[in-house]
């Protein structure tokens, strides 16, 4: 039987691996928006682009939502419930991510095959990703149907938390600094480049402003995220110690506060570039911010203090 500490690895490895799809969607989406070739488009298809783009940063909340939760929670020490939570975040992230790829697909397919061929094409490649990604779960879960009820029968409570080995805290917490880098770094890219885009020179005089907010702010969460692994190397020359745990895991959780306001900053330029509307864009973003804070930050706190409240 495969360890819980693994497991737990294996599932941060594999929201790894989503968020690196997630990243190209993302970056792809935003500077969408402004290219020449975007304000072409009928306006179904721009209206369609922003939905796969809330879509899309609801998947990406989700998939980063276990640093938080491992973070905050359980203080980097490992139980069932941590590897529960990351599982079933990552089932549903996967659901979104699929309906920005079809959308994504067919806005940009319908480019140049028309509507019916674009229509096709994508719902191929978005049934496809439905099968391999559900179908192909389904029927494993009742393949190991028994033997899961067999291993929770033996598990006791969800919420214990056996002692963790420091190598696997560290190892842990550097990670899920990995899973939240990628989602920031195509976002920094993004916002670099198109300060040079000619899209960029036509915007409102606001949305110039709150880009530059949002690109300042995303580079400070970059260096947050970027400095457990200086701090390891030059501090604790690579030992893994119960201080540097300490002081990464905070970096991380840092980290993960100006990222949402990045993200909105973004995309209130996003929004108010394709509906033209400054109040509808800033109700839009403040609703995309508050769902990364509930999730990452409110959710949290109340999963605490419900497992301290449990303990005592």
């Amino acid at each position: 039987m495969t360890k819980l500490k693994d497991k737990i690895k294996n599932a941060l490895d594999e929201s790894r691996m989503l968020i690196l799809g997630a990243q190209i969607l993302l970056g792809f989406q935003y500077r969408a928006v402004l290219e020449k070739q975007f304000e072409f488009l009928p306006s179904s298809s721009q209206y369609l682009q922003l939905v796969a783009l809330v879509i899309l940063l609801g998947a990406i909340a989700l998939i980063m939502a276990p640093g938080a939760y491992h973070r905050i929670v359980y203080k980097g020490e490992d139980c069932q419930d941590l590897h529960e939570f990351t599982t079933t975040v990552m089932d549903i992230a996967l659901l979104p991510f699929i309906a920005a790829l079809g959308i994504d697909l067919y806005v940009m397919l319908g480019r140049f095959t028309g509507g019916w061929p674009a229509i096709v094409l994508a719902a191929s490649v978005t049934v496809l990703a439905l099968l391999l990604w559900y179908g192909l779960e389904l029927l494993g879960r009742r393949r190991h149907w028994d033997k899961d009820v067999r291993n929770k029968s033996e598990k006791g409570s969800e919420n214990e938390m056996p002692q963790t080995a420091l190598r696997d805290k560290v190892e842990h917490v550097l990670t899920e600094a990995r899973v939240v880098l990628p989602g920031a770094q195509a976002l920094l890219g993004f916002q670099f480049i198109t300060m040079l885009m000619e899209g960029f020179d036509k915007l409102p005089e606001s949305s110039k402003y709150v880009h530059a907010i949002s690109l300042i702010v995303m580079a400070v969460t970059v260096v947050l995220l970027m400095a457990p692994a200086a701090y390891h190397r030059m501090v604790e020359h690579g030992e893994n110690t119960e201080h540097f745990h300490r002081v990464a895991s905070l970096l991380v959780v840092l980290a993960m506060i100006p990222l949402p306001i990045a993200i909105a900053g973004d995309f209130y330029v996003v929004m108010q570039k394709v509906t033209g509307s400054a109040p509808f864009a800033i109700i839009a973003s403040a609703t995309i911010l508050i769902f990364f804070y509930l999730l990452w930050f409110g959710f949290t706190a109340y999963r605490r203090a419900q497992i301290t409240e449990e303990r005592a």
